[in-house]
């Protein structure tokens, strides 16, 4: 018995639920998927399938066994294709991971190029405002938003610049009057950004000015791990926000939000928060992480430029 062959048919005659749609998926003969299943049966000494007229379906023991080897062919198949993927032409699988609001306005309209410029590569999105674990989650690359030390661990690459700018609507302003610097704030309702998981009552905002820095705590009633929850409220008026420049800028050409403080670079902490890739270190050959690192870099600077 090939035991190879017997596993791949398995799974087919699992997700199939029968025989014979596994054998007409497969191009053979069912009673071949029915005899080589009977032989895997015996040479693990237990039943793997249940068997009715109207369906085939997996026993316990089919279920467990199903879901290690299961695990063994994903694990050969990327090994296949990392061979295939190490050569100078992108192929293959690339799962990404990036911001849910940043993927809406900075990635989703370049991945449509990427694509026709790769067009050997699939590429799987997963959008996600939690840092993901690469190697559990199986992400070639990760576009992440803060200070690259974080991942110190992994290989890191800046794509661009994050600067933040502090907004509120001018309704908001001219009911509740405009904070002429950045320590007036401790008296203005902010909305905040949950970053890091943070869910204190209390955040501080740190602003710098040549070598001069301030720390400003500020408090407010709403908070939120969602960049567009923020963006809605305070373009309502019910507040003062610390967004990312590519969030807001258009926002502020159009006139419905005002910023201040612009003598000042503003960060949510310490530190120069940053928008990178993230790839494991066994990723490092992979022509098409390569591929898709070096296309967003060159289209973000350009989106800057522009």
């Amino acid at each position: 018995m090939d035991k190879f062959l017997a596993v791949k048919t398995l799974l087919e005659v699992a997700d199939a639920g029968g025989f014979s749609k596994a054998a007409q998926r497969l191009g053979v003969a069912t009673s071949s998927v029915t005899r080589l299943m009977d032989s895997l049966e015996a040479s693990l000494g237990t039943a793997l399938l249940t068997r009715t007229p109207r369906k085939v379906s997996l026993t316990d023991a089919g279920i467990a066994y199903v879901e290690q080897v299961a695990k063994v062919l994903d694990d050969l198949a990327e090994a296949d294709e990392s061979v295939f993927d190490s050569g100078a032409s992108p192929v293959g699988a690339l799962r990404i991971s990036v911001p849910s609001t940043y993927s809406r306005l900075r990635l989703a309209p370049h991945l449509a190029a990427f694509l026709s410029d790769n067009p050997r590569v699939f590429l799987d999105v997963v959008v996600a405002d939690h840092f993901a674990d690469l190697a559990l989650d199986r992400i070639d690359v990760a576009i992440r938003i803060g200070l690259v030390d974080r991942d110190a661990n992994l290989i890191v690459k800046k794509l661009a610049d994050n600067p933040r700018y502090v907004v509120a609507s001018h309704d908001y302003l001219e009911r509740n009057g405009t904070p002429s610097t950045p320590q007036e704030l401790g008296g203005h309702e902010c909305l905040r950004f949950a970053y890091g998981g943070s869910y204190r009552s209390h955040q501080v905002w740190t602003f710098l000015r040549e070598d001069a820095q301030l720390r400003v705590d500020i408090r407010g009633h709403l908070l939120s791990n969602n960049l567009d929850i923020l963006l809605e409220s305070v373009i309502a008026g019910r507040g003062i926000a610390l967004l990312p420049e590519w969030q807001v800028a258009p926002e502020i050409r159009a006139g419905r939000l005002m910023r201040m403080f612009d003598d000042f670079d503003a960060n949510p902490h310490q530190g120069d928060a940053v928008v990178y890739a993230a790839y494991l270190p066994n990723r490092r050959h992979s022509s098409k992480v390569r591929a898709f690192v070096q296309f967003l870099e060159a289209r973000l600077h350009a989106s800057l430029e522009g």
